[in-house]
């Protein structure tokens, strides 16, 4: 299957606007959502029904948004039909970009604050260009390896905070938090290798059904292991609206949203804008969930994602 895209008439800036604050919004209270869900739910537990719940929603959005202009690209792909090439493609790059992003994620955040993993998924751009130069698609310059080192020596700050110990919870939680980010970074590498092949709105959808049929048998274990259904309905219902949100808004609706944004504005102009997203994330810490800040984590946070501008700031128009 092969498609070529054109991104069509671009629509007013207002409406632009509002999408991208929608994105940016949605996926910082995506880190207060997994801590409010966690405190009634095992990690593995809320993580696999988390990605099992957003393949399974994204299906309908894909039939139909597919039918709109905009997503004209995704309407031709689905006359043409699907090979056993791309659903391989689909199953490697819904293993790293779905599941081993989002069961990282919200199960990095049952060990760590929102602020340590918030600065950590921010790093995202540092991911994906140390394995872009691995990977020989980008090259190793002085001015990307001093904004790496930035970056890291920011982690580094952030995981020192409470002693750096291998039995810190803490630095558990940011492990895993990193893990996930990692394996973002990779479906985005290995993403770029087929990006010519398939729109957007395709990618996203199937990636993330493929995602789910993954993990399937894990959401379907541990929805056994939570008993009768009297059990599942003494579970509070702030856990299963975290766990919804979590899968409608902040993966099938705003990865729509991302994807389509970037058909009218260059990657490096909508990457600026998620800047806010860690900071959101930490105010909304410290606001909702009385989190609280301290020096390290400012010296951290600062040098982590200077390091990420840095980078990025370097890149050529």
């Amino acid at each position: 299957m092969y498609v070529e895209t054109s991104a069509g008439r671009a629509p007013n800036r207002v409406v632009m606007a509002a999408s991208i604050g929608f994105v940016v919004v949605v996926w910082a209270f995506n880190f207060i959502a997994a801590k409010i869900g966690l405190r009634y739910l095992a990690p593995l537990t809320m993580a696999s029904f988390r990605v099992t719940l957003a393949g399974l929603s994204i299906v309908p959005a894909y039939l139909v948004c597919s039918r709109w202009t905009a997503f004209a690209d995704a309407q031709r792909a689905r006359t043409q039909g699907l090979t056993r090439r791309d659903l391989w493609t689909f199953a490697y790059l819904g293993f790293f970009g779905v599941v081993v992003n989002q069961m990282c994620f919200t199960m990095g955040l049952r060990y760590t604050s929102v602020s340590h993993a918030a600065v950590i998924v921010g790093m995202g751009p540092i991911y994906t260009l140390a394995l872009a130069v691995l990977f020989r698609l980008e090259r190793a310059t002085w001015h990307k390896v001093v904004g790496m080192s930035i970056a890291f020596l920011g982690v580094a700050v952030l995981a020192s905070e409470n002693g750096i110990s291998p039995r810190s919870p803490s630095l558990l939680g940011d492990a895993i938090t990193m893990t996930g980010s990692i394996g973002f970074a990779t479906y985005a590498v290995l993403g770029k290798r087929v990006a010519g092949r398939y729109d957007a709105l395709t990618m996203v959808a199937f990636n993330h059904f493929a995602g789910a049929i993954i993990i399937l048998p894990v959401a379907l274990r541990q929805g056994r292991q939570l008993g009768p259904f009297s059990k599942w309905r003494a579970i509070p219902w702030p856990a299963w609206a975290a766990v919804v949100f979590m899968a409608v808004c902040s993966s099938a609706l705003a990865y729509l949203l991302y994807f389509w944004l970037l058909r009218y504005l260059e990657a490096s102009q909508l990457s600026a804008f998620t800047y806010l997203l860690p900071v959101l994330a930490v105010v909304l810490g410290i606001l909702v969930l009385g989190e609280r800040g301290s020096a390290m984590q400012i010296v951290g946070g600062v040098l982590a994602l200077g390091g990420v501008y840095w980078v990025e700031s370097g890149r050529e128009p």
